[in-house]
C-alpha cells in the first residue's frame, strides 16, 4: 500500500494533474501520509491523550468526508439504483445536515436578573432560570481563558457570571468587577448600528407602520390602478351618492398619478397646514442625492452565512474600502423578523456600508426601501438580482428579475423614489450558460437610474463550474458607462485583480477569494505576494473569534455561535495554500490543492480539507467542543474545475 502510494506522489511530480496547484515536489505527499502527521501530532501535542473530538467520533457524527477530487468522466462502476450511470457530481449546499440549536449547548442558564446585579426577578417562582449562584458556578463549564476580550475592551462584560471568561471580572465573592476608565473612554459611543428597537418590531408586527411615499409610488402602477377601477365599479351606488364631490377629486388623483409615471422623481403636491416648504413637496432627483464614490475600490461581496459583522470587520483591517450586508429577505424585514434585521447591523469601523434586499414585487421592495432609508444609517442599498438558489429564483426573485425587465423596473423606479441614498443592482450574465442578457439589460438599467452596476461573470446555470467570462465583462463596463460597473469572478491574487484593471471596470468586487485569504486587499494595494505564516492566520482567526465573543456574546451560546461561523469560514479558508510551497505563483481559484506538508505542523492542520482538523483549529481558540457538538459545513466546497 505505501508502495503504491509513494509511485502516485511520484506520478504527481512528473505529470501535472489537471485542476491540481502545481506544489514543489518537496511538499507534496499522500492522504495516508498526511491524516498519519496531523492526528500523531495533535496528539503528541495534548499530552498523548485522544480528545472527545477525535477525528474518527467526529466523521460519525457528521457523516463527511473530505471533499473527493472531481471526476473529469463518470467512472463506468459508478451507476443508479435502476444500473445506469450516475453521473451527480456533489455541489451546491448539504440541506439535509445535522442542525444542533445553540440553545442546546447551554442548558442550565443564570436568570438575567442575577447577572445584571441581583435585581428582583420579574417571574419570581415560576421563572425557569438559575438563581442560586452558588449552585450555577458549579455546574458551569470550566473557562476558556485567563482574559476577557469585551471586558479588557470595553471596560465592563455584559454577561457577567455567565461569562466563559468569568474568572478576568469576577471576585472570589462572585461579584463582576468594572474599569471605571474604560467604561468612561467608551461613553456615549455606539460600536454596533442599525439595530432593530422592540418599539419598531411591535409596529411592524401589528401592520401599524406607515409607507407614505411608498404608496404614492405604488399608486402610479398600472395593476393598482386597475384594482382600484374594480373596486370603484364594485361600490358604485355609494359613490353616486357624492358623485359630485369625488369627481372633482378623481379628475385632480388621475392627473397627480399622470404626473409621478412621467417623472417618478417629482413628488406629488400634498395638502398642508401651515407654512408650505421645499421639503413637502420636492423630492430629491438622483444627482442631489447622498454620492457615494465607487471609482477604483475593493468591495467585499455581501457573503451569505460568512460575510457576517466579525468577518467584514477583519477584511477592514485588510484592506477592503466597501462592505455590505448579507442578503436580506425584504418580506422577512416588514414582518419584524429579529434575525433578519441583524444582516442590517453596521460596525463603526465600515466606512462605506450597504446593506443587500432581495424580492421579486414592486411593493413589498418599495415598502422595505422606505423601511431601511427611514429607520438605519447605510451609504447604499443593494438590489440582489444574481442570487441563484432554487427557493429565491422560482419565487421570481434573485436572478429571476433578470427575465422579468418590468416588474424590475418597477422595483428600481420605486426604490429610488423613496431612497435617499445611491440604489445599486447585483447581476449575472444571465440565467442560461450560453444565452447572456447582461448586454441588453445594462443600458436599461442606466435609464432606470441605478448609480452602480455589479456584474458577476457567470450564469446562474453555471455556478461555479467554469471560469468567470472577464471578456463579456469588458464588453458590459462599456456599455454601463458613464454609470461604474464592478466585475466580480475568480479574484485570488493581485495579478488576478491587475488583468481585471485592464478590463476598464470601475472597481472590482472579491467573494470567495476573501473567504480564502482575507488578506488579499493587502496583497491588492501593495501590489505583492504575501507569504503569510501560519502564526499570523492563526492571529486572524483569533481576532474573528474575539470580534465574535464581542458581536454574538461571551456566554456559551456565544461562543458556540462563534465557533460555528469559524468553521463555517474554516471550509473555504482551508483551500488556501501558502506562497512559498507553490511551484508556480499565484495560486487560481479554481484548482484544488492536492495534498502537502506544511512547513511546520500548524501549516499543515490549516490544509487539512477534514470536518475534525477544523474543530481542532476552533479549539485552540474557543477551547473544548461541547459533548453533543456536531457540525457539517453548509457549502459542500465543490467548486474546482
Amino acid at each position: 500500500m505505501e508502495t503504491t502510494a509513494e509511485e502516485n506522489v511520484e506520478k504527481k511530480k512528473d505529470v501535472a494533474v489537471k485542476g491540481e496547484a502545481a506544489i514543489r515536489h518537496e511538499f507534496l505527499t499522500t492522504k495516508e501520509n498526511f491524516h498519519g502527521f496531523v492526528d500523531s501530532e495533535w496528539q503528541v501535542r495534548n499530552g498523548g491523550n485522544v480528545c472527545e473530538t477525535d477525528k474518527d467520533e467526529q466523521t460519525k457524527e457528521t457523516s463527511v468526508e473530505e471533499p473527493e477530487v472531481k471526476k473529469l468522466k463518470v467512472e463506468p462502476e459508478e451507476t443508479n439504483k435502476w444500473g445506469k450511470q450516475d453521473g451527480k457530481r456533489h455541489r451546491g449546499q448539504n440541506k439535509s445536515r445535522p442542525r444542533t440549536k445553540i440553545t442546546a449547548y447551554d442548558e442550565r442558564r443564570l436568570c438575567l436578573s442575577v447577572i445584571q446585579g441581583n435585581r428582583e426577578c420579574p417571574f419570581g417562582d415560576k421563572c425557569q432560570f438559575h438563581h442560586d449562584v452558588a449552585e450555577y458556578m458549579a455546574t458551569k463549564p470550566a473557562d476558556i481563558g485567563e482574559s476577557c476580550y469585551p471586558y479588557d475592551t470595553f471596560g465592563k462584560c455584559c454577561y457577567g457570571l455567565s461569562c466563559r471568561f468569568a474568572k478576568a471580572h469576577t471576585t472570589p465573592d462572585f461579584k463582576s468587577m468594572e474599569n471605571a476608565d474604560l467604561i468612561k473612554a467608551h461613553e456615549g459611543r455606539t460600536a454596533v448600528k442599525n439595530s432593530l428597537s422592540k418599539d419598531l418590531q411591535n409596529s411592524l408586527r401589528k401592520r401599524s407602520v406607515a409607507f407614505k411615499k411608498s404608496e404614492d409610488y405604488l399608486k402610479t402602477l398600472p395593476n393598482n390602478k386597475d384594482k382600484r377601477e374594480q373596486q370603484g365599479e364594485g361600490n358604485a351606488p355609494v359613490l353616486e351618492v357624492s358623485a359630485d364631490r369625488t369627481e372633482g377629486d378623481q379628475h385632480q388623483s388621475t392627473e397627480t398619478e399622470t404626473q409621478l409615471q412621467a417623472s417618478p422623481d417629482k413628488q406629488p403636491p400634498v395638502r398642508t397646514v401651515g407654512p408650505l416648504t421645499d421639503v413637502d413637496v420636492v423630492k430629491l432627483r438622483i444627482c442631489e442625492k447622498k454620492q457615494v464614490d465607487f471609482q477604483d475600490k475593493l468591495y467585499l461581496a455581501p457573503l451569505t452565512t460568512c460575510g457576517n459583522l466579525p468577518f467584514r470587520r477583519v477584511c477592514k483591517r485588510f484592506g477592503a474600502d466597501i462592505t455590505c450586508g448579507e442578503m436580506a429577505m425584504c418580506t422577512n424585514l416588514l414582518q419584524g423578523q429579529q434575525s433578519e434585521w441583524a444582516l442590517l447591523k453596521r460596525h463603526e469601523s465600515e466606512d462605506v456600508f450597504g446593506v443587500q434586499v432581495e424580492g421579486c414585487f414592486p411593493d413589498t421592495m418599495t415598502r422595505c426601501a422606505e423601511l431601511i432609508n427611514n429607520n438605519t444609517e447605510v451609504d447604499f442599498v443593494d438590489i440582489n438580482s444574481g442570487c441563484p438558489i432554487d427557493l429565491v429564483y422560482k419565487k421570481g426573485g434573485g436572478c429571476g428579475l433578470m427575465t422579468r425587465t418590468r416588474k424590475f423596473e418597477q422595483i428600481i423606479n420605486g426604490m429610488n423614489y423613496v431612497l435617499d441614498v445611491p440604489l445599486t443592482v447585483k447581476i449575472r450574465t444571465g440565467v442560461q450558460e450560453k444565452s447572456n442578457v447582461a448586454h441588453k439589460l445594462i443600458p436599461e438599467m442606466k435609464k432606470w437610474g441605478v448609480s452602480m452596476i455589479t456584474l458577476h461573470g457567470r450564469s446562474r446555470e453555471q455556478r461555479y463550474t467554469k471560469l468567470a467570462d472577464w471578456d463579456y465583462i469588458t464588453t458590459c463596463s462599456k456599455l454601463a458607462s458613464p454609470v461604474p460597473l464592478f466585475g466580480n469572478g475568480d479574484i485570488l491574487s493581485y495579478e488576478d485583480a491587475m488583468k481585471a484593471r485592464e478590463t476598464g471596470v470601475s472597481g472590482i468586487m472579491i467573494a470567495r477569494g476573501a473567504l480564502i485569504k482575507p488578506w488579499i486587499f493587502t496583497e491588492i494595494k501593495e501590489s505583492r505576494h504575501w507569504d503569510i505564516s501560519s502564526g499570523e492566520r492563526l492571529d486572524v482567526l483569533r481576532d474573528f473569534s474575539n470580534f465574535g465573543l464581542e458581536h454574538w456574546g461571551s456566554d456559551t451560546r456565544g461562543v458556540e455561535k462563534t465557533r460555528n461561523f469559524m468553521l463555517e469560514w474554516l471550509s473555504f479558508m482551508c483551500r488556501y495554500i501558502p506562497v512559498g510551497l507553490l511551484e508556480r505563483v499565484p495560486q487560481k481559484i479554481n484548482e484544488r490543492p492536492p495534498y502537502y506538508m506544511g512547513r511546520n505542523y500548524l501549516e499543515s492542520l490549516m490544509a487539512s480539507q477534514h470536518v475534525g482538523d477544523w474543530v481542532r483549529i476552533s479549539e485552540m481558540l474557543l477551547g473544548p467542543v461541547p459533548k453533543n457538538f456536531n457540525f457539517l459545513p453548509k457549502h459542500k466546497a465543490n467548486a474546482y474545475k
